[in-house]
């Protein structure tokens, strides 16, 4: 049997084993595309992404974005244009720059392609965050993961676990669930403080009124899940009161909660979510790692007594 030519040059063949693995990863993620019947080539995502959470952007803005050439840009716009994604207009204060957003069907296909981005999120880091000694070693198990399907049929159990689950914003309905759910999770890992008790029980006068977000994950009509998204200041929120029912942990809902925040704070154009923590909650922290936040100082007059590391995620 033939050896590997490309795993036998080692790190030699570090450029062209990233290229397959690019490539590998591509040709997955369109099949996962068409499994659901979803007509889009990964290869526009970087622009087309960077276009849907922009709103308005110019092909000079999109080009630093991406760190491309002009050429390219301007071949992915036409692409994007051809699918009837895009719209393109000149911008009025410089007639050498096109404004780019997206069209109506740009935005129905982003409507379609969201769960499914988070379901592919879910599989990369799957196969990304496993112990390893080298960068090679990473891309070994990524690419067995790819060839034998392992990658793809994760991606497709992500999604089977999505569709079971809805995220919406707050809802008076949910509010005592809003509540009891933070409560039994507090009682749980440590203990209920009167800042707590205070915020949970005037959602309206801490969370919404001053600006903030609470979103619910709801199963057959039933919250089982909740998180806050806390103005700051302008621009800046705290990621805080996430608590899933006992019966549900296990099924990444957090996680899905977490991934929705992320997006919808890029969506708004916010520049950066931070939340606190407790080291003990050893997956937790990990899970916040996993997800791009990073640790920063915790300030003296924290509004937590239980909290012991603070970390947030620049957008």
């Amino acid at each position: 049997m033939l050896m590997d030519s490309l795993k036998v040059l080692g790190e030699l063949s570090l450029g062209s084993r990233l290229k397959r693995l690019s490539d590998m990863c591509m040709k997955a993620i369109h099949d996962a595309y068409k499994h659901y019947d979803i007509d889009f080539d990964p290869f526009l995502f970087p622009a087309f992404y960077n276009i849907a959470f922009n709103k308005t952007i110019t092909n000079t803005e999109l080009m630093e974005l991406l760190q491309t050439s002009q050429p390219a840009v301007t071949q992915t716009i036409n692409k994007l244009l051809k699918k009837e994604l895009v719209t393109v207009g000149v911008d009025s204060n410089d007639g050498r720059k096109k404004n780019v957003q997206l069209s109506y069907k740009g935005k129905s296909q982003l409507v379609k392609m969201q769960p499914i981005w988070r379901a592919m999120d879910e599989a990369v880091k799957e196969f990304t965050t496993q112990p390893a000694n080298t960068l090679l070693d990473h891309i070994e198990v990524f690419e067995s993961a790819i060839k034998s399907g392992e990658f793809l049929n994760t991606i497709l159990t992500n999604m089977e676990n999505q569709s079971l689950i809805t995220i919406v914003d707050f809802q008076e309905e949910y509010s005592q669930e809003f509540y009891d759910l933070n409560i039994e999770w507090l009682e749980t890992y440590f203990y209920v403080e009167d800042f707590d008790r205070e915020v949970l029980s005037n959602p309206d006068k801490y969370i919404l009124g001053p600006g903030g977000h609470i979103f619910f994950a709801v199963e057959n009509g039933k919250a089982i899940g909740t998180v806050a998204l806390m103005k700051s200041e302008e621009n800046t929120y705290e990621l805080t009161k996430m608590a899933v029912h006992p019966s549900m942990r296990g099924r990444k809902v957090g996680q899905q909660l977490m991934q929705y925040c992320i997006d919808f704070a890029r969506e708004q154009s916010f520049d950066k979510l931070f939340l606190y923590s407790n080291t003990l909650l050893e997956n937790a922290i990990y899970i916040y790692r996993k997800y791009g936040f990073v640790e920063i100082p915790v300030e003296d007059n924290s509004p937590y007594n239980r909290s012991n590391i603070k970390m947030e995620l620049k957008l």
